[in-house]
């Protein structure tokens, strides 16, 4: 009996250090882990902390798309923050010490340390621009694998470490080849000035009495085009003064605009990067600085397209889509040399049937078409699909994609047959006996649906070029889905209603798609009238063609 229970005992103490062994191994990496995760959430809540007291427009990445050296200890460095507005990059351990010892692009001038109408340099060290060259010696700057030489955040001139002599550092920045575009921090603290003293005279601040200024809104809509917008108020604000850059997803257009009232009057430019609607939600606040009284600072409206609806920047020459290719200097460069032309604005006026003493009628303003038939039911089955779940909806293919489904759908149930019997339609006051059609589509610019130049359509016929500073209106009619398919290819023509300065469409039955420049919803019994609302200021751009323009070139 002995022997059995000092043999028991013997298995027990194996049996219990190997149970604190396996305890051990699983809760070792357990706990290791969980202080892992409670450091690292410490350390980005120190993180956030820094980027929201600091002056520095502060993001973080987890890699950096070039070799990059930290501007504080000058180690090699694969993750950290960089200031999307003076360019600094720096390592997560330095961060808090890069914030303290550097300092950002300012917005205005701070005290009277510099003389009116100039500012020094503003030099930062090292991670300078691939193929920058020494604005000394005229050699390739940055060419060594470490922090080393030098640029002004300003002018974007870079100095070699060797090169960079005293007389550079206190030398009174020129801005570059931007000069034109940028606002300085100095003319903002002259004007604030002023406005504090309640003088108006603005013409003897420097650069407002300069000939050729004619400095540059940046307004992004950071929502369109997958996510580009976001990138392009970084570079934009690297160039400009970044009070000039604005995000669209922040602050209002007409909030915004108010900064042209410290401009020259009839000289600023503003550009929208954004879809069609983000154009016609900035060209709307620019009515609203009319009815202000603020027409004088009216500015020029260039656009810069995202997102998938750019018909109205493809009639402007501005392209039908950016997805990063021209680099951002070139697109300032455009904005410059851009020549100013009017666009006609629309007041559309929908009164429902029956409704006339009770409801107000809902008024739209149009810039590029008004629609009622099959483009409208696929606008409106995408906008449906996109409310439901806005995370698929993230590129162009996929969005056209889902509009060839609809638009093949609709050619087999053919939602929107006999709109003749329908609706009737004035054109200048004038009845217009209507064939046998789907859909009818009112164009105030030359291009429609993606890209095609509907009321030309293949081009055969000696039918006047629409035009969108006019006061004109082309109205068209479709037959199908499958034929406005077939007028996108250049395989057939729509039929032309005609032209007109006024458009009346009464809908005597049932409830129809329609649609005011990509807005779509149900419609029943109305009367919509179209007219003449008023003109917008707009840049257009002669170098952009698209492949239509390409081809006609040809062809002639």
């Amino acid at each position: 009996a002995g022997m059995e229970g000092s043999g028991d005992a013997s298995r027990a103490g194996p049996d219990w250090r190997l149970a604190v062994w396996t305890l051990c191994s699983v809760l070792l990496p357990v706990l290791i882990t969980a202080w892992c995760s409670f450091q690292r959430s410490r350390r980005q809540l120190l993180i956030r902390d820094i980027f929201r007291k600091s002056k520095h427009d502060w993001h973080y990445t987890d890699l950096f798309g070039q070799p990059s050296y930290c501007c504080v200890c000058a180690q090699h460095i694969l993750r950290g923050a960089f200031c999307g507005c003076c360019g600094l990059r720096v390592s997560e351990g330095c961060l808090k010490k890069a914030d303290r010892r550097f300092l950002c692009k300012e917005i205005m001038m701070r005290g009277t340390a510099a003389a009116p109408g100039s500012m020094p340099h503003h030099w930062i060290r090292g991670n300078v621009p691939l193929c920058s060259c020494c604005m000394v010696c005229k050699q390739q700057c940055g060419t060594q694998p470490k922090l080393c030489d030098y640029r002004c955040v300003w002018c974007q001139y870079t100095v070699h470490d060797e090169c960079m002599v005293d007389c550079l550092r206190t030398e009174d920045c020129t801005f570059g080849e931007f000069k034109d575009l940028i606002i300085p921090p100095y003319y903002l603290s002259a004007i604030n000035q002023m406005r504090k003293e309640k003088k108006t005279s603005y013409e003897k601040v420097v650069p407002y009495c300069r000939k050729h200024w004619m400095p540059v809104m940046v307004l992004a809509n950071t929502r369109s085009g997958n996510n580009m917008g976001e990138t392009l108020l970084g570079e934009f604000k690297m160039l400009l003064n970044p009070v000039q850059v604005f995000d669209l997803s922040k602050i209002a257009p007409a909030k915004a605009l108010q900064l042209c009232t410290w401009l020259p009057c009839n000289a600023v430019r503003v550009l929208v990067c954004g879809g069609d609607g983000t154009v016609g939600w900035v060209l709307d606040a620019i009515d609203e600085m009319k009815i202000k009284g603020q027409e004088r600072y009216i500015p020029q409206v260039a656009i810069l397209p995202l997102g998938t609806g750019n018909d109205l920047s493809n009639t402007l020459g501005w392209g039908a889509g950016y997805a990063g290719e021209v680099p951002v200097e070139q697109i300032l460069r455009n904005v410059m040399e851009a020549d100013g032309i009017k666009l006609d604005r629309w007041k559309v006026q929908v009164t429902n049937k029956g409704y006339y003493n009770l409801r107000k009628p809902k008024v739209f303003t149009m810039n590029n078409y008004f629609s009622v038939g099959p483009d409208a039911l696929m606008a409106l089955n995408f906008h449906a699909h996109r409310e439901k779940t806005p995370s698929l909806f993230s590129s162009r293919i996929i969005n056209k994609a889902v509009y060839f489904f609809y638009g093949t759908k609709d050619c087999l149930v053919q939602e929107c047959k006999d709109l003749n019997k329908k609706v009737e339609l004035e054109l200048d006051g004038e009845r217009i006996e209507l064939p046998n059609l789907e859909g009818i589509i009112v164009l105030n610019i030359g291009y429609w649906g993606g890209g095609c130049r509907l009321w030309e359509g293949m081009g055969d016929e000696p039918y006047p070029l629409a035009r969108h500073d006019d006061g004109l209106l082309e109205v068209v009619g479709v037959h199908g889905s499958f034929h406005c398919a077939q007028i996108q290819v250049k395989l057939a023509n729509p039929v032309r209603l005609g032209q007109a300065h006024t458009v009346r469409l009464i809908l005597k039955s049932s409830k129809m798609p329609m649609q005011v420049d990509g807005e779509p919803w149900a419609q029943g019994p109305c009367t919509v009238t179209i007219t003449h609302k008023t003109h917008a200021l707009m840049l257009y751009h002669s170098g952009e063609q698209t492949d239509d323009d390409d081809a006609s070139s040809l062809s002639e």
